[in-house]
């Protein structure tokens, strides 16, 4: 026989980890946590689908059918001489949720805006989600209800989607990544680089709300009075500025942007320089909610250069302005929009800021994000 010497070489040699430690990628459908399976493609992943998202999402029975691709019909009145709008965004706002929403409702709405600062339609989404291992199912759940609720809201089928998990530990909870297709009917003609002289620029609202949000919940920070995200669909407020132009179609509604990273100060100066005008604003004009200023006064921020979520900044012909103003503020989304300045010849691509002394100066896109993962 052998010897192998005292039992204490093999101290510690086969030692048994944790039990609470261990992880198993087959199915644990008793769990109620993401487990490695749930990216698998098998039944696991079947299981979620079927179980969580499609029903969250209200899933018209055609496309439970499988298939690598949705098929989208599009409505017989605007497909002669349409075009099709399509946009894609990824979300990893911390912490998923927070005042006013959450990741969930704000990729919805998020695709769906930037769809209709071309003047579309919005018709479909897609949905792609990336998993931790260990994600509280519950949590998914609150998660995708909200995108089916944010989904409806907005006039939209989520019409397909996938799965992944990654282990622990890399995703801080999940990801979620949107792609939109809409029509933007004939003869409607909203871009970016549309601005012309003479236009007046109209804000549908107070800005700021959404970035301050984020990171009161983030930071722990309590700033007197509740700040809550103004994450909101806007292709209906959109549609209804369109409506009331003549034609039906948008004309004088030269060009439009959802404020979202960069804020305001970014959308302004995006649309300056593409339009190869300059912008002169009236910084008394410009709704920024008291909770908001005191904010970013603590926090050294600029308002303007704060995200927002559910908000539009329009270029209108001063002609179609008056009508296109009350219609905004006839929908639930555009009940505080006002006239914040106007495009001039003069100095292109540069937006000026009369402030309240009396004086101006330059408004710049921030170098950077003044506030990290707000969306």
């Amino acid at each position: 026989m052998v010897d192998v010497g005292p039992e204490s070489a093999f101290e510690g040699a086969f030692e048994i980890p944790d039990p609470s430690s261990w992880s198993c990628p087959a199915p644990l459908r008793d769990r109620g946590r993401v487990v490695l399976g749930h990216g698998g493609g098998g039944v696991l992943t079947s299981e979620l689908v079927e179980r969580l998202f499609l029903p969250a999402f209200g899933t018209s029975e055609t496309a439970r059918v499988a298939r690598d691709s949705a098929l989208v019909e599009l409505p017989p009145d605007v497909v002669h001489g349409a075009r099709l709008a399509f946009s894609t965004d990824s979300y990893v706002v911390q912490p998923l949720f927070f005042p006013g929403g959450s990741i969930g409702d704000l990729a919805v709405n998020g695709t769906v805006n930037d769809l209709a600062m071309s003047g579309a339609r919005p018709l479909a989404l897609s949905c792609g989600v990336i998993l931790e291992e260990g994600l509280e199912l519950e949590v998914l759940g609150r998660v995708v209800g909200a995108m089916g609720r944010a989904a409806r809201a907005a006039g939209v089928q989520i019409v397909a989607g996938d799965t992944k998990v990654v282990g622990r530990g890399s995703a801080d909870g999940l990801y979620v990544s949107t792609s939109g297709i809409g029509v933007v009917p004939a003869g409607v003609d909203v871009r970016p680089d549309g601005a012309r002289p003479g236009d007046l620029v109209v804000v549908s609202g107070p800005v700021g709300e959404h970035g301050i949000a984020v990171m009161s919940v983030r930071e722990g920070i309590e700033f007197g009075t509740g700040v809550a995200s103004d994450s909101a669909p806007l292709a209906g407020l959109v549609q209804a500025m369109l409506d009331v132009c003549p034609g039906g179609l948008g004309h004088g509604v030269h060009a439009m942007r959802d404020p979202t990273r960069g804020g305001l100060a970014t959308a302004l100066c995006e649309i300056a320089e593409a339009s190869s005008v300059g912008v002169e604003l009236t910084e008394t004009d410009i709704p920024v909610p008291e909770a908001v200023r005191a904010a970013c006064g603590f926090l050294g921020l600029d308002a303007l250069e704060v995200a927002n979520e559910g908000k539009l900044v329009a270029f209108v012909a001063r002609e179609v302005a008056p009508a296109v103003l009350e219609a905004m503020r006839a929908h639930d989304h555009g009940t505080g929009a006002v006239v914040v300045g106007e495009v001039t010849a003069d100095h292109p691509g540069l937006v000026l800021v009369r402030t309240a002394l009396g004086g101006s100066r330059v408004l710049d896109r921030p170098l950077g994000e003044q506030l990290p993962r707000i969306c």
